[in-house]
């Protein structure tokens, strides 16, 4: 079992790592003004997908599993009038990964199954759900920020 639970906490690990230096590879060239403009009058904007990410696992693996006392606000991160220079929301998502990686890494084979409960998360059941469930999610803002960089750079 010991066996078992290295490899898992090692694989959600470097997950989350890969999620974070494919957000970087996109987002890093960037301009500020880039990072928070709309490539579209619809949808987001790269930064508010970041501000978006951070706070999502802040809330649901900060929160909930590491109990930081992390308070979301989480219509702010889509609408945040003032937000951050583009390296400080870097420095909070880098910050925040560490944390999930930290968080895994203490995770012993009893706590995977845990019950876990969060406001807007009713599928996750227990905490090996919700890393996975906040995994997916992280790639799948990636995937837009990809696009919106790759749009980003066309204009």
């Amino acid at each position: 079992m010991v066996e078992l639970t290295k490899t898992v906490e090692n694989g959600l690990a470097a997950y989350y790592e890969y999620v974070a230096a494919q957000l970087h590879e996109w987002v890093d060239p960037l301009s500020n003004e880039q990072f928070w403009r709309k490539p579209y009058p619809y949808g987001n904007s790269v930064g508010h997908l970041v501000l978006h990410l951070t706070g999502n696992l802040n809330y649901y693996i900060g929160a909930r599993v590491a109990e930081t006392g992390y308070v979301r606000d989480r219509d702010r991160e889509f609408t945040e009038k003032q937000p951050p220079r583009k390296e400080e929301a870097l420095k909070a998502f880098d910050r925040t990964i560490a944390m999930v990686a930290a968080t895994i890494r203490k995770q012993k084979a009893e706590d995977w199954g845990k019950a876990y409960t969060a406001e807007r998360e009713p599928e996750a059941a227990d905490r090996f759900h919700i890393f996975v469930r906040c995994a997916g999610h992280a790639y799948h803002h990636v995937g837009q920020i990809v696009y919106l960089s790759r749009e980003l750079a066309r204009t």
